[in-house]
């Protein structure tokens, strides 16, 4: 046993024993481990001993076996109960002999223990109520970006039991085959697609059953689009008359083309990770949860993380990890936590007075995020979901749903979609679709007032890269986000051909019992500068944001966490959520947080990952053309 870890099990005997006996007392400093028979080093963790006590050593070690009200430390204390955070807490809870504590900053996802009284989480066509307040929602926002028209972008982030799983659209997107290939290539050893491939199977259930590249077995259900809807009909319908393919299955063979959405909604009810992992283990001794914990730092004993504080009920404190502490915040809060821990730029840190534990210049930086914009028509038909935003119709729909979890509110609607190449030469597609038989305005925060239809368009890989950086010490305050929207010509351009492509998918045939008047970006817009501006004034987040923490080799000065995920230059340490990845995927990041969170925990448990080589993917047939 080291003699850190001895001081380690003082400062809990002290703060567990001694200090009721000493509560008069009021004269206290801070613990100082014994390093070396000459070396004294004061700890980053605190606990109230009168100056008197001497340095403390003891070669009893601490453990934590069971889990009950006076445990002091767990085998893996998980920072974040998000879509990362519930999958580690139930995978590393599968041994009995490890305990795992799952700490989240904001509320359970139920109340009263039912997903009824939570309806604004459970039902998925309740998706914007969430998005635009701050119960459930860390609310971040920008700073003005200067190629945007200095607008301040919105950045809802999920702070619940399943995180943004919670609050998202459920659109159940695995990215391109290539995404991950590209990852190895970026360092990320042993994150291939073949690699992955596997996780993803094994995190998932599909209605439609397994194959090579579906899942059968694994806790997140997932369901294929299947509306009847007219309109969703057009939208398939009309990309293939524009000469894109219809695929069966865009997260299997073949991503290129128009199809049906797979979405995380099980039996009419939004199927998160706090639904699919988290709460299906809550009776495990060895689990315990938290919630209403803001953790303020890592709690370090020189290079090792040994456990965290949190404020809690306007109380401050502390938890320890035999293990590993593991980071699980996402993209803004899991690089925020670091900065305060005194893991990051050296510089930047000194400037908040912040002691400098680890020299990791990559922290908050290679910050990416998809960009979207609406381009909308005006429905001459009476069949968009205008009439279904209505009191009485939102009555209607409410109770079918709380009685029987069908109909218009068992569904968030975006059940069709599409991924096509932006021009001749793009290896695989780089514009993704989310057709939508409604008008959204400003995140949902506007009532629509027409009947109106709606694609959501945008750049999957995107050049602009922004960072995050601490506003103060003070870990309540939000961080400063620049994502550095539209700063390269290569993304203005693609948004431009963003906007043409889809008008030429609307232009066809399928639409013309439907389509009237394009209400954006409007017949008056037309010329590049023309589409530029509007572009600079109504695209928005698609609330990707990422990279933040990237993984990487030991030879990339940028890189955060090493291929198994174990932050450089520290011991007992992970950070495992949408953070992680190299570069962005071309698609929706929730379905690449969970297999992430899947590999990972066989890299945990010291167990070789999953591999499945030799798994086909469609190439185009030729790339001279872009369809």
């Amino acid at each position: 046993m080291s003699q850190s870890e001895g001081s380690l099990e003082d400062s809990l005997r002290f703060e567990s024993f001694i200090l009721p006996v000493l509560k008069d007392c009021n004269e206290f400093h801070d613990v100082c481990f014994l390093k070396g028979p000459d070396d004294h080093q004061c700890s980053t963790l605190k606990a109230e001993i009168p100056i008197s006590m001497p340095c403390l050593s003891s070669s009893v070690r601490y453990s934590s076996t069971a889990v009950n009200k006076s445990t002091a430390s767990y085998s893996y204390v998980i920072v974040g109960a998000g879509s990362a955070g519930c999958v580690l807490a139930n995978r590393l809870s599968e041994n009995a002999s490890d305990s795992v504590l799952l700490l989240e900053a904001g509320p359970k996802d139920k109340q009263l223990g039912s997903t009824r009284l939570s309806w604004k989480i459970h039902m998925p066509a309740a998706l914007t109520y969430n998005l635009c307040n701050d119960k459930y929602n860390w609310f971040y926002h920008t700073l003005p970006q200067a190629h945007m028209d200095d607008r301040v972008m919105y950045w809802p982030r999920g702070r619940v039991w399943g995180g943004s799983s919670s609050l998202n659209a459920m659109v159940y997107i695995r990215g391109h085959a290539e995404d991950y290939n590209r990852w190895q290539s970026e360092g990320a050893e042993g994150w291939g697609y073949d690699y992955c491939l596997p996780y993803f199977r094994k995190a998932q259930t599909h209605e439609l059953g397994a194959d090579r590249y579906r899942g059968g077995d694994g806790p997140l259900h997932v369901t294929r689009g299947k509306t009847s809807h007219p309109l969703h009909h057009a939208f398939i319908e009309a990309g293939q008359q524009a000469g894109y393919p219809f695929t069966d299955d865009m997260n299997g063979f073949q991503q290129e083309g128009v199809g049906w959405m797979d979405m995380t909604i099980h039996r009419g009810k939004r199927w998160s990770t706090a639904s699919a992992y988290l709460r299906p283990v809550l009776s495990r001794a060895n689990l315990r949860t938290e919630v209403s914990c803001m953790v303020t730092r890592i709690l370090f004993d020189g290079t090792r993380a040994r456990g965290v504080e949190y404020q809690q009920n306007g109380q401050t404190k502390k938890v320890f990890a035999d293990k590993e502490v593991i980071l699980s915040g996402g993209a803004i809060n899991s690089p925020q936590l670091l900065l305060l821990s005194g893991v990051g730029n050296a510089d930047e840190l000194r400037k908040h007075d912040i002691p400098v534990v680890q020299h990791l210049p990559g922290v908050g930086c290679n910050l990416q995020d998809h960009l979207e914009i609406y381009v909308q028509h005006r429905c001459t038909q009476p069949i968009t979901l205008y009439k279904a935003q209505k009191p009485f119709h939102m009555v209607k729909i409410g109770l079918e749903w709380l009685l029987r979890f069908t109909g218009y509110g068992a569904t968030a609607h975006l059940e069709s979609g599409g991924f096509i190449r932006s021009r001749p030469g793009v290896p695989h597609p780089d514009i993704q679709f989310h057709f939508l038989p409604s008008q959204v305005i400003d995140h949902g925060r506007v009532k629509s007032n027409i009947e109106a239809f709606q694609v959501h368009v945008g750049p999957m890989r995107s050049t602009s890269v922004g960072w995050l950086k601490l506003k103060s010490k003070d870990p309540f305050d939000h961080p400063i986000i620049q994502p550095n929207y539209l700063s390269t010509d290569t993304d203005v351009w693609e948004f431009r051909e963003c906007i043409k492509l889809t008008r030429e998918i609307f232009a066809q045939k399928a639409f013309d019992p439907f389509r009237g008047p394009e209400v954006q970006p409007g017949p008056a817009t037309q010329s590049d500068a023309e589409i530029d501006s509007f572009v600079r004034q109504k695209a928005d987040s698609a609330y990707h944001p990422s990279c933040t923490c990237k993984m990487g080799s030991a030879s990339d000065s940028m890189a955060v966490v090493d291929p198994a995920l174990r932050v450089y230059g520290l011991q007992g340490l992970r950070v495992v959520d949408a953070s992680v990845m190299p570069s962005m995927v071309s698609g929706n990041l929730n379905a690449p947080t969970i297999m992430i969170a899947e590999k990972a925990v066989d890299a945990i448990k010291g167990i070789p990952s999953l591999h499945d080589p030799g798994v086909p993917v469609y190439q185009p047939v030729t790339l001279e053309t872009q369809r």
